[in-house]
């Protein structure tokens, strides 16, 4: 689905600014027909979801491409410090303590130039580092991934001699040889060819790359194993505390809202009924007309809270610009789903994401403007922390800042993300703005 912009209206997001206008107010089916009906969302063309996937394609190669040559740098750099540095560890072999003196410094740098490579590695290529390694696995990573960053360097060098032959071919074709056709063809054929077979080297040495980060650095099967069983048990504590927090703010909505105003409906109906002055008798209907009005809004904004069916019916981006009109402040909303809407509890997170985090800068950030952006990332490489396609949400306000990302609100939405393996981050600095970005995995 293409980018859309909405914004939000000047309604309240309680219960009383979510009601429709005159009629019946004691009737539900009227209260219901005047919120109109459902939307529904219109895909967009089909040659701007191609456009889209070819632009992130095209992104995602150029940074591939980069991120090969100043590894192939960094690995020749390497390479001239390697031997030196080898040379002088073979001459304190038989001897423990210097030789311990010679390992501590090469440790140390081998530290730093693993983190470097990681950098590089998540910036350009897409592959997440792993959590934690000791600085002897980051010295053994720094030394095999030189063969692998030299391997890369030739990859580029045969792109780059294969995009000559190929523009020597097409100029040839069309200015040089004219008199030589067939020469001119087959120089292009061949860049061509080298073109697509490196291509696909500039794939397979990311994936090599992704694949040593992982045999090095990574933790073994059963520390995997391990860690994975711990943080299933974690997030399941932590939906069942979210499950509980939920149900008692619920509870509290309809103790503290619905009952409330259904009690103060019964004592209007009764001083109505025994009321012996018609005039009288017609004002209080009137109340109690107006009380069950607001009484079916809190309840529909309860039941929103819980599920909201226009997510099932009419999808994600018709939710969020639900919500974007329902909020008394702008909302800028962008969505980009490239097309493959997500999978439906990713979808009801980043709605009750969006929802939650545009209610809390309402009532607390001061803020003027909301903006709200929800766009597929894709991965692409199947390398280590991806193994497909993710939805981003950010959503940021021009408000004083300072939110505190352990509060009982935020806290609840980084558990619903980490339930289906997501990462939560909230950004807030003091005098904002404050960002609150979200990824999911979209399947």
């Amino acid at each position: 689905m293409g980018e859309t912009e909405t914004a939000g209206g000047t309604g309240g997001t309680g219960g009383t600014g979510a009601v429709g206008s005159a009629g019946d107010a004691g009737s539900a089916d009227d209260a219901g027909r005047a919120e109109g009906p459902v939307p529904v969302p219109v895909p967009a063309p089909a040659p701007a979801h191609r456009e889209a996937s070819l632009r992130r394609f095209t992104v995602r190669g150029g940074r591939a491409l980069a991120g090969l040559a100043i590894g192939a740098l960094t690995a020749l750099a390497g390479l001239l410090a390697a031997v030196p540095a080898g040379l002088a560890l073979l001459t304190v072999l038989a001897l423990p303590g210097a030789r311990r003196a010679v390992l501590r410094p090469l440790t140390a740098v081998g530290a730093r130039v693993a983190r470097a490579e990681l950098r590089r590695l998540e910036t350009f290529c897409g592959i997440r580092p792993p959590a934690g390694y000791p600085p002897a696995d980051a010295l053994r990573y720094t030394l095999y991934r030189i063969p692998l960053g030299l391997l890369g360097g030739m990859v580029l060098a045969l792109m780059a001699t294969g995009l000559f032959w190929f523009l020597v071919g097409l100029l040839g074709w069309f200015v040089i040889l004219v008199d030589y056709p067939l020469e001119a063809i087959g120089t292009g054929l061949l860049g061509a060819f080298l073109l697509v077979l490196t291509a696909q080297g500039v794939y397979g040495t990311v994936l090599l790359e992704a694949g040593l980060v992982r045999r090095v650095l990574g933790p073994g099967p059963h520390a995997a194993l391990r860690r994975r069983i711990d943080e299933l048990a974690t997030s399941r504590s932590e939906v069942v505390d979210a499950v509980d927090e939920e149900r008692r703010r619920i509870e509290r909505d309809l103790h503290d809202g619905v009952q409330q105003q259904l009690v103060a409906l019964g004592i209007l109906l009764g001083r109505a009924r025994r009321s012996t002055d018609p005039e009288r008798a017609g004002r209080l209907l009137h109340q109690a007309q107006e009380e069950n009005r607001r009484a079916l809004a809190e309840l529909r904004e309860v039941a929103w809270r819980v599920h909201p069916a226009v997510l099932d019916e009419a999808g994600l981006s018709v939710a969020l610009e639900s919500v974007a009109e329902r909020s008394p402040l702008p909302v800028d909303l962008g969505y980009d789903d490239g097309g493959r809407p997500p999978a439906r509890r990713a979808a009801t997170v980043l709605y009750f994401v969006v929802s939650e985090a545009v209610t809390n800068v309402v009532k607390h950030a001061d803020a003027t403007r909301i903006r709200v952006r929800v766009h597929r990332a894709g991965n692409g490489n199947g390398n280590e922390g991806g193994g497909g396609d993710t939805l981003g949400l950010l959503v940021e306000d021009d408000g004083r800042g300072g939110a505190d990302p352990a509060g009982g609100g935020l806290t609840g939405l980084a558990r619903r993300v980490a339930a289906l393996d997501g990462r939560f981050a909230v950004h807030s600095p003091p005098g904002g703005p404050t960002t609150i970005t979200a990824e999911l995995p979209c399947a």
